[in-house]
């Protein structure tokens, strides 16, 4: 997520506690590849997802998010569908390392439930805090800033082959 795209409104999608990693990538279309998985992501749970979601939006969720399996693809259907950044409490671990290693931003909100009803959310560029109605800024934990660089560089692929053509042109 760039700062304009910080800069910027963005639609929230809402979920509740404990999504796990089929209701992302759901199983039976795990055999193709990640634009079918992506046209299933979500289906069981918000089933216009897939269909409506537009780049830069932002999905806001409960507890656990992303919690069961390890498969990738989960975080995978998310930065195929555009999705800038997931404001929850926690994060499944598996999930939370697959979601950075592929460019995912999270941010971590213990009170991400004082999201609830909004629309439509701004995510403060210095603080990466999302901004409130009011316009205070909801405490978020702070990104490591080895995790934020991976998530701006695209993931940890694009993120090395930047660091390599870096030090092959000094």
């Amino acid at each position: 997520m760039n700062s304009a795209t910080m800069a910027a409104s963005h639609k929230i999608w809402h979920l509740g506690d404990d999504v796990d990693t089929d209701a992302l990538a759901p199983g039976h279309s795990m055999q193709h590849g990640i634009a079918t998985i992506a046209r299933h992501c979500l289906e069981n749970l918000l089933p216009a997802f897939a269909r409506e979601v537009r780049p830069g939006d932002v999905v806001v969720a409960g507890r656990n998010f992303g919690i069961g399996s390890s498969r990738e693809q989960a975080a995978a259907v998310l930065v195929h569908l555009g999705v800038a950044a997931v404001v929850a409490p926690s994060y499944g671990g598996l999930f939370f390392r697959n979601a950075f290693n592929l460019g995912l931003l999270l941010l971590t909100c213990p009170q991400a439930e004082r999201l609830r009803g909004l629309e439509h959310l701004r995510i403060d560029a210095h603080t990466l805090s999302p901004v409130l109605p009011s316009g205070e800024l909801l405490a978020c934990e702070p990104v490591p800033d080895f995790l934020l660089q991976m998530a701006r560089a695209g993931g940890l692929l694009p993120q090395l082959k930047l660091r390599i053509a870096a030090q092959r042109n000094p």
